[in-house]
């Protein structure tokens, strides 16, 4: 009898990874082997319909996996990436649009203050509305030991991973209706900080009291804010300083799983937590780690 049961230990790559390395951002299509992070297997059931949603870093990784995931529940999707992330950008808009939905590109660099705001202004004019806000841009550069961490790096690392967020809240809330919903991403790295990612595992853990805070601020107004903490998940980010070279082999084996998170798997929080399914959850923090705990 087929049960449709797949172990989780093997269900996606769960060998070492090959050594590679990629300058600062990196591209998802450049990745051995490519992350599974488009939804291809996934069925959507209109959870989302007639919704529009922002995704920042959503040409690769896991907003990737969100954009594409939202767009197959019935929402039109814009995305924000870097310029040089263009290539990955453009392959994550024809995945939207093959889901049958309206895809935007918004190049932009939230190390930049005020871009985020301003990303915001023209999805709003491209879809006409907004609905869905998921926060998931960042930046991760490993770097052993504090007196090694430059402060361009840290302000750079707050500046995208964090100080966005508030900006872009800010000009996003007063276009969102009763109904609406902000996700963030924090990580299991702003529970369990790794001393190689002092700056970004900070902004992780500021990202959980901003989540948690704002949900309270905007529950009057009937706008849900949850937040998700993947863990070890093979993005981009780590072939491109997030992780040291030498540690990329084994990259997310120390988890009770033994194996990386593949965006695919973390998206599916993302689409429960934006639908009607979670109407009764607001200020919470979604863990999707591989097994450790959170709390």
């Amino acid at each position: 009898m087929n049960n449709n049961l797949s172990d989780p230990l093997k269900r996606y790559h769960h060998d070492d990874f090959p050594k590679q390395s990629q300058e600062y951002p990196g591209l998802q299509s450049k990745m051995d082997p490519a992350p599974a992070g488009d939804m291809a297997d996934y069925e959507g059931h209109g959870l989302l319909k007639g919704r529009n949603a922002l995704v920042t870093g959503g040409d690769s990784g896991i907003g990737r996996a969100v954009a594409i995931g939202f767009a197959k529940e019935g929402a039109d999707v814009a995305i924000q990436y870097l310029p040089e992330e263009e290539s990955d950008a453009k392959d994550t808009a024809e995945l939207i649009k093959k889901a049958g939905r309206k895809a935007v590109l918004l190049p932009a660099d939230f190390r930049k203050r005020g871009e985020a705001a301003k990303v915001v202004e023209k999805a709003v004019k491209e879809l006409g509305s907004l609905e869905l806000l998921v926060m998931n841009a960042a930046i991760q550069q490993n770097v052993d030991g504090i007196e090694n961490l430059s402060m361009d790096q840290v302000h750079d690392t707050f500046e995208v991973n964090i100080i966005s967020m508030f900006e872009m809240a800010k000009a996003a809330v007063p276009h969102m209706k009763p109904g609406s919903v902000i996700l963030t991403s924090t990580s299991l790295e702003g529970f369990s900080p790794s001393p190689i990612l002092l700056d970004y595992a900070a902004t992780k853990a500021a990202i959980v009291s901003f989540s948690i805070n704002l949900a309270q601020s905007l529950a009057p107004k009937g706008i849900r804010v949850n937040s998700v903490a993947p863990g070890p998940v093979w993005t981009p980010l780590q072939v491109c300083g997030g992780q040291p070279t030498d540690a990329l082999a084994t990259f997310g084996q120390q988890v009770l799983l033994k194996r990386a998170g593949q965006p695919d798997e973390i998206a599916h929080v993302y689409i429960f937590l934006a639908s009607n399914l979670a109407s009764y959850v607001t200020g919470q923090v979604y863990g999707a780690t591989g097994g450790p705990a959170i709390n």
